[in-house]
């Protein structure tokens, strides 16, 4: 079959039903064409913000689309959670361009999944290959220093090693459903001190509040008010400028209610803290979160154990609660290898980069067995 590829500057130019008969077989929200064009039409990842659309799309000889790749030319590196900003800075030093640069990813999502998508009726193996090519040439075409895809899956990752791109490894911590009924089968499999713990956090953080988990047609405008209002106040104390405009979340609202689960917690009827999460096929996957009052473990109570007995409840294999967070360790969510790739134009980039890594991956491979081993919640056999 012959394959030719197309570049858009507009994931709408390519299209809903074009899109998600790629994306939504994956079971990925954040592949679907709602939540990237969300991201877009909304202000909040645009050229203006520094995220440039050039999403590829795979197309037959009747040029109906087989496959498509979200891929961003960006004008720096926030909003990644991959950090390559040594690398860009040691290259600048030296007199190179490092940006603009080519990204694989779903913006300002830290979550493993699918970056080449793949109509169902092609084999995936031959899309994969001809995306990963499609963004390779787009590179030298462009004139750009690189090719970054983060958070792949792992058939992802091997294929791009194959294809030449400079694998890396990274943390993040991950509640895992081993058969769980309820929230207490997941206390039982704890230590004592930590199940002693952990009832005591969520009965502090509980107490005189109405938590509630919200979905679908049950998430109005008010509720997206008061948690954007949320979501501004963690961002101006934590990061300096929050990603996300308020208009994205009423559009993702508006088009993937039954994908989101917004826990919010009431005083007296007012809403002063909420956690917002995704839902996917058989993940639960923690995003933003926010409060305006200091309340005691109410982080750990929104993002975590909620989300655990949400997941349960569900039947989902897993929480993903986003980039960092040592500290999750003791809720239940263990250290768990996440991946990028990295194709660099310029050898004297690429070489040192290249040593780097080498390094980096085992040096990160011993502190996750440690981290296991010395901090796990979890009883001993």
């Amino acid at each position: 079959m012959t394959f030719t590829l197309t570049v858009h500057d507009a994931i709408a130019d390519i299209g809903r039903e074009a899109w998600d008969a790629c994306a939504y077989p994956t079971g990925d929200p954040f592949v679907s064409y709602d939540f990237l064009h969300a991201c877009e039409a909304s202000g909040s990842a645009t050229p203006q913000q520094g995220w440039g659309p050039r999403h590829l799309a795979l197309r037959d000889e009747d040029d109906a689309v087989m496959g498509v790749m979200p891929l961003y030319l960006k004008g720096h590196s926030q909003g990644e959670y991959v950090f390559d900003h040594s690398w860009a800075d040691a290259y600048q030093r030296a007199g190179g361009r490092y940006y603009p640069k080519l990204l694989g990813a779903v913006p300002f999502t830290p979550a493993t999944g699918p970056r080449f998508l793949h109509h169902p009726d092609t084999d995936a193996a031959t899309v994969r290959q001809a995306l990963i090519q499609g963004a390779l040439t787009l590179v030298e075409r462009l004139g750009v220093s690189s090719l970054h895809v983060n958070f792949p899956t792992e058939a992802e990752r091997s294929a791009m090693a194959e294809a030449g791109l400079l694998p890396r490894q990274d943390i993040q911590f991950i509640w895992r459903n081993a058969g769980y009924q309820t929230f207490d089968d997941f206390l039982a499999a704890l230590s004592s001190n930590r199940r002693k713990t952990i009832r005591r956090e969520r009965r502090d953080a509980r107490a005189d509040l109405d938590i509630r988990v919200l979905i679908g047609a049950d998430i109005l405008e008010d509720h997206w008010d008061a948690f954007f209002r949320f979501y501004m106040d963690t961002g101006d104390r934590k990061w300096g400028r929050p990603y996300l405009t308020r208009a994205f979340f009423s559009m993702v609202g508006e088009t993937m209610a039954d994908r989101i689960a917004l826990v919010m917690a009431f005083r007296d009827g007012a809403p002063i803290a909420g956690a917002l999460n995704f839902i996917g096929r058989d993940a639960l996957y923690g995003r933003q979160w926010g409060a305006l009052e200091d309340v005691p473990f109410l982080h750990f109570e929104l993002c975590y154990y909620q989300a655990i007995e949400f997941a349960i409840a569900r039947g989902l294999s897993r929480v993903e609660a986003g980039a960092q967070g040592e500290h999750k360790i003791a809720r239940g969510y263990l250290p768990s290898p996440v991946y990028s790739a990295h194709f660099i134009a310029d050898p004297a980039l690429r070489e040192p980069v290249a040593r780097y890594l080498d390094g980096e991956r085992p040096a990160m491979a011993a502190e996750m067995a440690a981290m296991t081993e010395n901090l796990s919640p979890y009883k001993t056999s």
